[in-house]
């Protein structure tokens, strides 16, 4: 039964809510308690009886109050429930089936379907029922079961990162089954092929629910290169109102570590579906790039992977012969810089200023002879993994070059001369190329009828010659060779980088060439039969939820299928290692279109928010339990028993309140046992939280650089808290704290006396001086007054405040000021012959003042991680590890005093001990 927003679980119990009347009325007829009063006259009343008697009545207030008592436990028992499943609902008896589309896309509201998803099975635990989940995305046959074992599971099942294809919908709608159930289909909001048959097929076996998200899905198509920026597209399935999002670079930094690069806002105009931006990074920047992802949205169809196709290589081209007369065609590098333009950056110079660059590929177009230094140079990049491209040309071969042995920087031997095919004294007709073979890295590429070869430069044959050729002509002389040395390799061309001794240059093989050599990066996805014959690794994969993590022992993909199959358990989503290159395969395609799901008016769709069904019963009973107590209490002061009830009460309330002077015990006990930090409670409680983290941070080196082995650190109170059990208080100035009361005043006093010590921070990288012209510093003046502080002096380098631990000469804390101040060094404090410092006194400085916000600079969270950044850069790191050294120099100075000042002792220990 259902009322409003409350339903009943056993609507029967409520009947006995008729029966309140008659309780009233009963309870109207019983008169109260009376009242006990002694009178020693009533002696004498003793056996006179009255016919005419009068009883008084119970207050209606407190027949309401047992009234609702008693109501409030017959509708707890009747069970109530809050927001219960809506009327209009269907419920069905029997098996319940519930459907997942369990891609991608359902990723967006993971959670909310979670949520929903368990309150769902526990319903229908509750009505008995069985139930079987199914996944479209990768569908099993349905496993009727008890619910609570479906909620065990509950935490396995996540999406996936693909959708549903028609065939696996077709799998799905056959392994339904003939049995009748109900159907709750859990949908990711897009349209699917083959959608419909799986809807007929469960309308046909009972009634259907569709629970689906009403936000709109957010994808990213794979990115791409437009003049030199990245190009990115995003995507929606609804095209209503404006929106704008925020897509992320991520990448690797110099050390490794993914870090977010940059940043591109990107709005949908009203009625779009598509809205395109562009990135504009350094190359250097946009070669470290690793995926894209709009912010907010965890779902794998949000991110997009960065493969080869947006690294442009560094190229260095270098000539060894100018134009001819400025004939732009007749160039060496003409066709070079046509062919590398789009997919490369050019680097132009001497080869000595650009060894120091580092470029990816060295072209040397027909040049012949390299000095010394050169030389020498180009070897040392080759070891490191460089890439050499040589081409052929009347320089080279009138040249001597690995003539009579090979040359270091030339793959193969050269004959003396060249050949010329197709002229008057020629050996022939001009020669095609041959088709590659297996081990080329040209193997699959097709060769245009046109590409002729009328010159070359020819290699001298020997044992590895064979090895060493990757392309040769129709009549097997070698066009292309290659020779690995160190990590990097030389690849000559036998033939000139223009059109004047072949065709090759014209031709978009010359292009692929180079690209399968790794000289530029393809800018645009390979086709199927291109990668035929290779099997890709795949790297790095997402999950439903656009997690990026290793493949693991997955097996590798054929390449026709990396290109053209859809993605599912055998090819998912992430980035594939090939032969050559590495390939992104992402969620969408270039020709993905989002489009929303239109279900059929008979079907009803809800959102995935309905409140979660919340039992009142307990509630109920425990009101009725409360008013029942208000009726004890009301009853014993009528009948006038209240006061030893009320004694009884307020002594278990004493009993149980806690004793002030038991926790300032305990904090006491913590000090004297272990060895504690403590820092001065200001009133102020986010400066307190700075100090307390300060402290924090400060044990936690300690912890780790020295023997000390300090607990938490306390706030002291000054007013009550006993100081004597702390080594060190760490006091921060702000200009509205309270002025300690006399009696602090004396403890405080004596704790300076007896060896304790105080670091006054006045947090303001001592603007003033300690002068009264600065808030922070004007206070300080006014809080140490009434303290016995003994003359002060600026820290002098020889101070052991400056070699306790750390060697230091700068005391830097957030604020990198020199300003400390300590006791002042006895008048006749001399320095030692042979010794760095003077002879001070063997105590310890009672105060130390300073206003460079240490504990800011100290403070850590629970996991180690700087709280407050400090300066910029590895100048920043450097000056909070200062900050940490000068801290335990503090503590050891506290702890140890000035033993290191006994070091000008040694040579009379020495001398006494007869060494």
């Amino acid at each position: 039964m259902i009322f409003g927003p409350i339903g009943f679980a056993q609507p029967w119990l409520l009947v006995a809510l008729a029966l309140l009347p008659i309780l009233w009325m009963i309870l109207r007829a019983v008169p109260p308690a009376p009242i006990r009063r002694r009178f020693p006259g009533v002696a004498l009343l003793l056996g006179l009886k009255d016919d005419d008697s009068v009883t008084d009545r119970t207050p209606w207030w407190l027949l309401l109050l047992r009234m609702l008592a008693v109501a409030a436990v017959i509708v707890g028992l009747a069970g109530p429930v809050l927001n219960p499943k809506p009327e209009g609902e269907t419920r069905a008896s029997g098996p319940l089936l519930i459907l997942l589309d369990g891609s991608w896309a359902s990723g967006r509201d993971w959670a909310a379907q979670q949520a929903l998803l368990d309150d769902m099975l526990a319903e229908a635990g509750r009505e008995g029922r069985t139930v079987a989940v199914m996944r479209l995305s990768d569908p099993e046959t349905p496993s009727f079961q008890a619910a609570e074992t479906w909620r065990t599971r509950l935490s396995g099942l996540g999406p996936e990162p693909w959708a549903p294809t028609p065939e696996t919908l077709g799998e799905a709608t056959a392994m339904l089954g003939d049995g009748s159930f109900e159907t709750r289909w859990f949908s990711d909001g897009l349209t699917r092929e083959g959608r419909e048959d799986v809807l007929s097929a469960v309308q046909a076996r009972g009634p259907v629910s569709i629970y689906e998200s009403p936000r709109p899905v957010l994808a990213l198509a794979p990115a791409g290169l437009a003049e030199g920026n990245v190009q990115l597209t995003a995507r929606r399935s609804t095209t209503d109102l404006a929106r704008e999002i925020t897509v992320e670079a991520h990448g690797r930094d110099p050390s490794g570590v993914s870090r977010l690069l940059a940043t591109l806002p990107m709005t949908f105009e009203p009625g779009a579906s598509e809205t395109i931006g562009e990135l504009s990074l350094p190359p250097e920047l946009r070669a470290r790039l690793s995926r894209f992802e709009i912010a907010g949205q965890d779902h794998a169809g949000a991110v997009t992977l960065s493969d080869d196709s947006l690294k442009r290589r560094e190229v260095a081209l270098i000539a060894g012969r100018e134009d001819r007369e400025g004939l732009e065609l007749l160039s060496p590098l003409h066709f070079l810089e046509q062919a590398l333009i789009p997919t490369a950056d050019l680097l132009d110079g001497a080869l000595m200023d650009i060894l120091p660059a580092n470029p990816d590929v060295i072209v040397l177009a027909d040049v012949a002879t390299l000095s010394g230094a050169e030389q020498a140079a180009l070897l040392e990049w080759l070891d490191a993994g460089g890439m050499l491209l040589r081409f052929a040309g009347p320089r080279l071969a009138a040249s001597d070059v690995s003539r009579s042995e090979e040359a270091p920087l030339m793959p193969v031997r050269l004959r003396s001369g060249g050949r010329s095919v197709g002229g008057a004294m020629s050996w022939g007709e001009p020669k095609s190329l041959a088709p590659f073979t297996e081990s080329s890295p040209f193997f699959g590429l097709d060769i245009p009828e046109d590409v002729r070869v009328s010159a070359q430069v020819m290699a001298q044959p020997d044992p590895t010659l064979a090895e060493r050729v990757i392309a040769q002509l129709s009549d097997g002389t070698p066009m292309v060779t290659r020779k690995r040395v160190g990590d990097g390799q030389v690849v000559l061309f036998h033939v000139t980088a223009n059109a004047e001794w072949s065709t090759l240059p014209l031709s978009g093989l010359f292009v692929q060439m180079l690209e399968r050599l790794a000289v530029s990066s393809s800018i645009t996805q390979p086709d199927a039969e291109d990668l035929a014959g290779t099997t890709w690794q795949p790297i790095k994969v997402l999950d439903g939820q656009g997690r990026l993590a290793d493949a693991g022992n997955l097996p590798g993909v054929p390449g026709d299928q990396l290109i053209t199959a859809a993605l599912g358990p055998d090819l998912r989503p992430g980035l594939y290692d090939g032969p050559d290159r590495r390939i992104a395969r992402n969620v969408l395609e270039a020709e993905t279109v989002l489009e929303p799901v239109s279900w059929p008016a008979d079907v009803p769709v809800t959102g995935l928010s309905r409140p979660a069904e919340q039992p009142l019963s307990g509630w109920l009973l425990a009101l009725a339990l409360l008013l029942l107590s208000a009726d004890v209490i009301a009853s014993l002061a009528l009948s006038g028993r209240l006061v030893p009830a009320r004694a009884a009460l307020m002594l278990g309330l004493l009993m149980a309140l806690p004793q002030t002077g038991e926790a300032q015990d305990e904090k006491t006990a913590l000090a004297t046992s272990e060895l504690v930090l403590a820092h001065v409670l200001t009133g102020d409680t986010t400066l307190d939280n700075t100090a307390r983290a300060g402290l924090v941070g400060l044990s936690e080196t300690l912890f780790f650089r020295t023997s000390v082995e300090p607990a938490d650190p306390i706030g002291v109170d000054l007013e009550t808290d006993e100081l004597a059990v702390f080594p060190l208080l760490y006091w921060p100035i702000t200009p509205d704290q309270p002025q300690p009361s006399a009696e602090a005043y004396a403890r405080l006093n004596t704790y300076l006396r007896t060896g304790g010590m105080i670091l006054f921070d006045t947090r303001d990288a001592n603007i003033a001086a300690f002068g009264a012209s600065s808030p922070n510093g004007a206070k300080l003046q006014r809080l140490a007054a009434p303290l016995d502080i003994p003359p002060l002096e600026p820290l002098p380098e020889d101070h052991v405040l400056t070699r306790t631990f750390y060697l230091l000469q700068d005391f830097p804390g957030r604020h990198a000021g020199r300003g400390v101040w300590v006791e002042a060094a006895p008048p006749d404090a001399e320095q030692i012959e042979g010794m760095p410092f003077r002879n001070l006194n063997d105590g310890v400085t009672p105060v130390v003042i300073g206003g460079n916000d240490w504990a800011s600079a100290w403070a850590m969270d629970n996991r180690g991680n700087p709280l407050f950044p400090v300066g910029r850069g590895f100048a920043g790191e450097r000056q909070r590890e200062l900050s940490y050294r000068f801290g335990v120099n503090l503590v050891m100075h506290v702890l140890t005093g000035n033993y290191k000042s006994d070091q000008v002792h040694v040579p009379a220990l020495l001398n006494r001990l007869g060494q």
